[in-house]
């Protein structure tokens, strides 16, 4: 990585100059104009001025968690609000943070911001850090006056949607670690318990009875297959990620998702509060509809609603109504249609997509719950079913061969 001095046009009159770091000049230039500047002049730095901390960092690939990027916006806002300027605010929280590649992220917008660009312009260097989503609640912060009440707002957001992951993956935590150790002991005892008693066994010629001979070729057949198993699993799953990587591909895991019993309502309420609360947010920071609209329909997973909400937008730009599009839909819920065409007419879309999100978070909540406890009776009741069968197996042939001492 290269320091590059620039001066660029902002608009029609003024002029910016500034450093940025990138692998070339081309790159440099690209990022320049990604800012939205004209570039007039570029040179290399001399010396290159990083931060030490910060070039170990960007020579790795680091990870910053999400929560951390909650914090930081939590603490920027209350900085700004006690009057910090963001220059300070931000060395303040780059000075404090225990996450190297975090502080080279926040010495990179420092300097941006320093050398005259906008605090959303340098987050926008990072999207995998920070959503379309938070920048344009950044920027509309920004030319508002009010950044320290949409960074807040976009705190709280973040906070609750990772609260709701952290409960879902709290969730499946327990039905997962008995699946594995389920699967885990009956691999050892096909491949290991199994072996040892095939000279008991084959003492009865053909004699087993049928529960034993389906466990004798189950255990044969890993034991023999195993390799082949293993890379099948693997071709498998990487042709599902390859496929998932297509449009058709995720479309179809999206029309799949949405039919799966239970858990397609879950996906679907899911997605639709997260929709909601993304479009809720951005309306009462004052985005237009529209653009509003646009980035929230990017926070869904699912491909079919996504299709549908994008007509909806299209239907909304040409002058239509969007509760009537919604509804043309067929896919989207009643409930929420209804609430949002009522809240449309009044005036008052961002209050009916605050309760849409709320009732659907509330249902999310629950049906969590429920199926956390489902779950591990479920997962109990089929690990002992398939324990039992294998003990059921082993066993008979041994009852037979007391029959036939008697």
């Amino acid at each position: 990585m290269t320091n590059y001095n620039y001066r660029a046009k902002k608009g029609l009159q003024e002029l910016v100059n500034g450093t940025i770091e990138a692998q070339s000049e081309k790159e440099a230039i690209e990022k320049i104009s990604a800012l939205g500047y004209l570039p007039l002049h570029l040179e290399e730095a001399p010396g290159g001025q990083r931060d030490p901390v910060a070039a170990v960092a960007h020579k790795s690939h680091g990870r910053i968690r999400a929560s951390q990027i909650t914090i930081f916006g939590r603490q920027l806002s209350s900085l700004l609000k006690s009057g910090v300027p963001i220059l300070s605010a931000i060395n303040i929280i780059r000075e404090q943070s225990e996450n190297v590649h975090l502080k080279a992220v926040l010495f990179d917008i420092y300097n941006v911001i320093k050398n005259g660009g906008t605090f959303s312009s340098a987050l926008e260097a990072y999207p995998k850090y920070f959503s379309v989503l938070y920048i344009a609640m950044v920027r509309t912060g920004e030319n508002s006056g009010a950044l320290a009440g949409s960074l807040l707002r976009i705190a709280d957001y973040r906070a609750k949607q990772e609260e709701l992951l952290s409960r879902f993956r709290m969730a499946l935590a327990y039905p997962v670690l008995m699946a594995l150790v389920g699967v885990g002991t009956v691999v050892f005892m096909l491949t290991f318990v199994m072996p040892r008693l095939m000279g008991i066994f084959s003492n009865l010629g053909q004699n087993l009875p049928l529960p034993t001979k389906i466990l004798l070729a189950v255990s044969q057949g890993l034991r023999q297959w195993w390799p082949g198993i293993i890379l099948s699993l693997v071709a498998v799953i990487f042709l599902i990620k390859q496929q998932l990587k297509t449009k058709m591909g995720r479309l179809s895991w999206s029309i799949l998702k949405l039919h799966i019993p239970i858990f397609g309502k879950f996906a679907l309420k899911a997605d639709l509060a997260c929709f909601s609360r993304t479009l809720e947010l951005l309306i009462k920071s004052g985005l237009p509809i529209l653009k509003a609209l646009e980035i929230s329909v990017q926070v869904l997973s699912n491909e079919v609603i996504k299709e549908k909400l994008m007509r909806s937008h299209g239907d909304l730009e040409q002058g239509g109504s969007f509760g009537r599009s919604m509804k043309d839909s067929k896919l989207l819920p009643l409930f929420m249609v209804n609430l949002i065409s009522v809240g449309e007419e009044s005036g008052n879309l961002a209050g009916a997509l605050g309760e849409v999100a709320d009732s659907y978070e509330r249902d999310t909540d629950e049906m969590i719950r429920i199926m956390s406890s489902l779950l591990e009776p479920l997962m109990i009741l089929a690990m002992g079913l398939i324990v039992g069968f294998i003990v059921v197996a082993m066993l008979l042939p041994v009852f037979e061969i007391n029959m036939m001492a008697k």
